[in-house]
């Protein structure tokens, strides 16, 4: 190996981080604290950029699409991770396609259901609603993503 041969200085120039949701919502504010305090500490600007629709979808993909040289990133959140198993027809492979680069925040999800159901763990759940097909409906929050409720009947 050469003696002048080192590690480049990472960032070397600004970096995108793209947020697939709107503007003022959480994912939004986390990445713009988070983008000022790494512009701070590593001397390069990262620029938070907002692509949102088709449940965070757009975003993803616009990153999935960048050249792979670490200075586009995408901030992922749980409904990303959801929307890979809702939507048949995805341009990209979630699992494949996007790489872990650091845990940021963590959020802790439930699932809830009436007290007269008689299910008490989520395989329960699973082998009711197969049981029972067009039983059962669900709500879920605003991170949440779905399409039409025939896909999710039973």
């Amino acid at each position: 190996m050469s003696r002048i041969a080192r590690a480049q200085a990472y960032p070397s120039r600004p970096v995108r981080i793209i947020v697939p949701y709107a503007p003022a919502g959480a994912p939004d504010i986390v990445a713009r604290l988070m983008g000022q305090w790494l512009s701070e500490r590593l001397g390069q600007p990262f620029i938070i950029e907002n692509r949102p629709g088709a449940g965070g979808n757009i975003g993803t993909e616009a990153v999935v699409r960048a050249r792979p040289d670490g200075y586009t990133l995408v901030y992922v959140v749980t409904a990303n991770a959801i929307s890979a198993t809702l939507f048949d027809n995805l341009n990209f492979n979630f699992i494949r396609d996007i790489a872990p680069v650091a845990g940021i925040i963590r959020v802790p999800n439930l699932v809830s259901v009436n007290l007269s159901l008689p299910v008490n763990t989520i395989p329960q759940l699973v082998a009711y609603a197969k049981a029972h097909p067009g039983k059962l409906n669900f709500g879920a929050g605003k991170g949440a993503r779905s399409r039409s409720p025939a896909r999710y009947s039973t």
